[in-house]
């Protein structure tokens, strides 16, 4: 088995260029050229930020649910704290303290750039410690409890404090240039074995969009540049718009934005460019929207994929099998409660 793995070690070292090993990544030889990796490495810095903004998130949701607790259960979490739930004044600080919480998870989760709501989480987790030291200093408490408590509010509090640092390392980007207004930017693509000049003839004729766009109804031509969208909304309602096609280069570029007035503000790019290796297209689609409830009504929608940008990605799918086989495939998962379109890559 040794002289095995050693000789497989002496193949891969040969493969790239004989001054690697097992485990390391591409041989220097083989790695794509600086050039053609940064478009790529552009698009990525301007998404990607500085990844906390999923802790961000999670703070939020904890926040609402511990400060929930507080308010309507302050008994029995000052006994989890190693204090009296039923004095009166604990119960009432309780509630005070829970009241603040859930008003910490709202600021989070309704805000695009929530850097000074969770630096806010530092100051109230800065009170709490306080709160807990009194606690451990009167004898009459349960210090087991309460020293039990004070370390899960330091654990807490060292994660709010690597999202506030993150969060205000954020790079800036056209992606975050919008957040103080409340737009929201998504990003998505996907590579289709079809000619560009095919794939970008389909999209161009914007009445084909409905057949792979399953929240779009319809799509009217106004003239050359205008035209009028309806989509399904919840609740069995619609929303409506009209747009206007602002740049359009050939077989390369397609740019549209909303009207004022829509029910749906939106706007973006789409770009179609031949994929590498001769594997057909590569179509890349970069969504602005202004989410009717901002960022808390997104994050709910998302639950139920109904955020523009799964949206986006589940349409993309769809016109990949349109193109490619002619149908949107659809799929009897046991998890859905319908049909609905499977996975084609």
């Amino acid at each position: 088995m040794g002289t095995a793995m050693e000789s497989t070690a002496a193949a891969t070292q040969g493969a790239v260029g004989g001054d690697g090993a097992i485990g390391t990544a591409i041989g220097r030889e083989a790695r794509p050229s600086a050039t053609t990796v940064a478009p790529y490495q552009r698009l990525a810095n301007e998404d990607r930020g500085t990844g906390n903004e999923s802790l961000a998130d999670f703070l939020g949701l904890f926040s609402l649910g511990l400060g929930v607790a507080q308010v309507t259960m302050p008994g029995a979490i000052a006994r989890l704290c190693g204090v009296d739930g039923d004095d009166g004044n604990t119960r009432a600080l309780m509630r005070l303290l829970g009241a603040r919480e859930i008003s910490h998870g709202l600021a989070i989760l309704t805000n695009q750039q929530p850097t000074k709501a969770v630096w806010s989480r530092v100051m109230g987790d800065v009170l709490d410690l306080a709160l807990l030291g009194r606690a451990l200093a009167n004898p009459e408490n349960d210090r087991g409890r309460t020293l039990f408590a004070t370390a899960n509010v330091l654990a807490v509090t060292a994660l709010d404090v690597l999202a506030a640092r993150g969060l205000a390392r954020q790079p800036e980007s056209p992606v975050r240039a919008g957040m103080d207004e409340g737009i929201i930017h998504t990003r998505r693509a996907i590579t289709i074995r079809k000619p560009v000049e095919e794939v970008f003839a389909f999209w161009r004729d914007f009445t084909n969009l409905p057949r792979f766009m399953r929240h779009l109804e319809s799509v009217t031509m106004r003239d050359e540049r205008h035209s009028h969208w309806v989509a399904k909304a919840p609740a069995g309602r619609t929303v409506e718009w009209d747009a206007e096609t602002t740049e359009l280069v050939e077989n390369e570029l397609i740019a549209w934005r909303a009207l004022d007035g829509s029910d749906v503000w939106n706007a973006g790019t789409v770009r179609f460019r031949p994929a590498p290796g001769g594997r057909g297209t590569e179509v890349r689609v970069d969504l602005e929207y202004d989410p009717p409830f901002g960022k808390l009504g997104s994050k709910v929608a998302m639950l139920v994929r109904e955020e523009p940008g799964q949206q986006v990605q589940d349409d993309l799918r769809h016109l990949k099998q349109v193109l490619e086989i002619g149908e949107v495939v659809l799929s009897d998962a046991s998890k859905h409660d319908h049909p609905h379109p499977a996975n084609t890559y």
